[in-house]
């Protein structure tokens, strides 16, 4: 299994070996440093917690948990199974992983605030012919009238986006010096998100 946080840059393109042109996301992969290797008998699961990004300043908890290594924005946990080749001080840079990985893509999507059941959920709203005034971008009814309360999960207007989401299946086309990895497809996130990669 093979991990590291990246941050997000931009979109581009590459030419594939047959001429093709393949839409990618360019992701500046690491450098992480890890920060604690957590085992079964110790913790009661196996998991690395890795750093990224260089901190300014840091709470005096965190000073202390990251004695002797430098400062870090960002820490984030990946389970692991079985055994831990890697100890404390490591660093994982984008070299871990080649063209043709298959990884999946973990990151906060951008929030589009407040929206309404067409834009969040795809109702199709009503008609707009004559007898449906100001309906045309409406929910409809919302249940039986015998139940005397919203019931959970209805799809209603609400807060959209800003939400952890994970892209499986994509392929890493290349990976280029400085770090960066393209990234078939598009990942979750605005420019600058800090997302997860890993590989199975």
């Amino acid at each position: 299994m093979k991990f590291i946080l990246g941050k997000k840059l931009e979109m581009s393109q590459v030419f594939g070996q047959d001429g093709n042109v393949i839409p990618v996301t360019l992701v500046q992969a690491g450098p992480c440093h890890v920060t604690q290797v957590k085992t079964v008998e110790k913790d009661g699961y196996a998991a690395v917690q890795v750093g990224f990004l260089p901190a300014k300043k840091l709470s005096k908890p965190e000073e202390g948990h990251l004695k002797d290594l430098p400062k870090l924005q960002v820490l984030r946990e990946f389970r692991v199974d079985g055994e831990v080749s890697l100890k404390r001080g490591d660093v994982i840079n984008a070299a871990t992983f080649q063209p043709g990985d298959v990884v999946e893509v973990s990151g906060t999507s951008k929030g589009k605030g407040f929206q309404g059941v067409v834009k969040r959920h795809g109702f199709h709203g009503h008609p707009t012919s004559h007898g449906h005034k100001d309906q045309a971008r409406m929910p409809g009814s919302i249940g039986a009238g015998g139940v005397q309360h919203v019931l959970k999960g209805r799809r209603m207007a609400g807060r959209m986006g800003n939400e952890e989401v994970t892209v499986k299946n994509l392929k890493v086309v290349e990976v280029r010096d400085g770090g960066i990895l393209a990234v078939k497809g598009a990942v979750p996130g605005a420019r600058n998100t800090v997302i997860a990669i890993i590989a199975k």
